[in-house]
């Protein structure tokens, strides 16, 4: 009996997925659980299986291509099994790449997959074509390699993440300017800043800049779908408090100083205080459902992380009850397997407040939008050295900005407030977090 291989709903926000990788041929036999293929959802890579036994008989969908939940892909069915009346019956996949995607668009040239590399063979591969695992592809990427340079020494000549990895250690040759980067030709003479020679060369379009319009990847869709789901109806407000980091940054070198691996990060203890502060304020811990607010009985703080895609919030689960090393050590792991689009849904949905820490990034204070059915979310910014009035003296303490945005259906200014002042307190007399 035929088996469709339809685009699964793998999250339940997910509306549409792009295909990136098939792992099988057609022509190829499929036994029930096998890997057939892997897509990009609104949040992850994940692995599509087999539901059924036989050959890949129909591939529908080409690499690159992102079509709706729910639309048929592909047809595993016995080798001599009648297809076209299935096929034809299906709900058209409406898989037309984007302008900026070729119809029959080479893996290599899609969005890199950082998953587990496969161990099976590699089959059906185009000659002339790298193969590599999404993982050897997300590395290469963010090291500039070029695979084409690499040997792969994996199941049929694949490349895996060892082989990036002793090419990084390698001597690397001279860097090559950029395609489209401006370079001055001999003999073309230099202007002072705001002369007319300088003001010309601005007006002239930058070689390589073309304007274009590039199709969103499924994580940016949703992000877009459920930032007007929250600024609209959720009624936000918003509030601000200052806080002296110093010994809170002391303790954490004293702690780093005497571990031997795992350091504590400044994060570490922004989520360790806001576990603290969310555990001694249930109020903030809590949701809008229907007409009535539901309390959490358990603290699980999304951490926003930054992708180049968009943004995850992997979720640091019942995190009232665990110490400050446990959540460093978790929270390291949720964001290294976030950055490399490994996580599986629960581990970044069900959060009950977040936090987004833009301080690495130089951002002094801002704002961040409620990720419903959250209640609150605070946003982070950088811990800076600035003078400041104590005890009648102006000196200079190491300070930073934190800013809350509330749902006002839940939380009220005063227990917003009362939130902040433990979070606050637990961060200037840190002790308390971890006796």
């Amino acid at each position: 009996m035929a088996t469709k291989v339809v685009m699964a709903q793998l999250s339940p926000t997910m509306e549409e997925g792009k295909l990136i990788e098939w792992r099988l041929s057609e022509g190829d036999t499929v036994a029930q659980g096998d890997i057939v293929a892997e897509i990009e959802t609104d949040k992850a890579n994940m692995e599509v299986e087999a539901l059924g036994g036989g050959v890949l008989r129909r591939i529908l969908v080409q690499p690159g291509q992102t079509v709706p939940v729910g639309a048929l892909i592909g047809v595993i069915a016995g080798p001599d099994e009648p297809i076209d009346d299935l096929i034809a019956s299906a709900a058209p996949a409406s898989a037309e790449p984007s302008e900026a995607e070729p119809a029959q668009a080479d893996p290599a040239d899609v969005e890199p997959t950082p998953s587990e590399p496969s161990t099976e063979p590699v089959r059906g591969a185009e000659s002339g074509r790298t193969r590599a695992s999404p993982v050897a592809r997300r590395i290469a990427s963010e090291s500039g390699i070029d695979l084409s340079t690499v040997r792969g020494s994996g199941p049929g000549g694949r490349i895996i993440k060892a082989d990036i990895e002793a090419a990084i250690t390698r001597p690397a040759a001279e860097p090559a300017a950029e395609p489209g980067t401006p370079t001055a030709e001999p003999g073309t003479p230099t202007a002072e800043p705001g002369s007319t020679a300088v003001t010309a060369a601005r007006a002239r379009p930058t070689p390589g800049l073309v304007d274009r319009v590039e199709e969103a990847s499924p994580m940016r869709k949703a992000i877009a779908r459920r930032l007007v789901q929250s600024i609209g109806p959720v009624p936000h407000f918003f509030l601000t408090t200052e806080i002296d980091m110093g010994r809170a940054l002391e303790l954490r070198a004293d702690l780093n100083a005497r571990a031997s691996e795992g350091k504590i990060g400044v994060n570490d203890l922004l989520l360790k205080a806001t576990a603290e502060a969310l555990t001694r304020h249930p109020g903030v811990n809590a949701s809008w459902e229907g007409e009535g607010i539901r309390y959490h009985g358990s603290v699980d703080i999304g951490i926003a992380v930054a992708l180049d895609a968009g943004l995850i919030t992997p979720v640091l689960r019942d995190a009232g009850h665990k110490g400050l090393r446990r959540i460093s050590d978790e929270a390291r792991d949720l964001i290294e397997r976030a950055r490399g689009r490994e996580l599986v849904p629960e581990e970044y949905q069900g959060a009950t407040f977040s936090v987004s820490n833009l301080g690495m990034f130089d951002i002094d204070q801002f704002t961040a939008i409620i990720n419903p059915p959250e209640a609150g979310i605070l946003a982070i910014g950088q811990t800076v050295e600035k003078p400041v009035v104590v005890a009648g003296e102006v000196v200079v303490r190491k300070r930073m900005r934190v800013t809350m945005s509330c749902d006002h259906r839940v939380i009220d200014g005063a227990s917003g407030a009362a939130f902040l002042g433990t979070f606050k307190a637990m961060l200037e007399n840190p002790l308390e977090m971890i006796l």
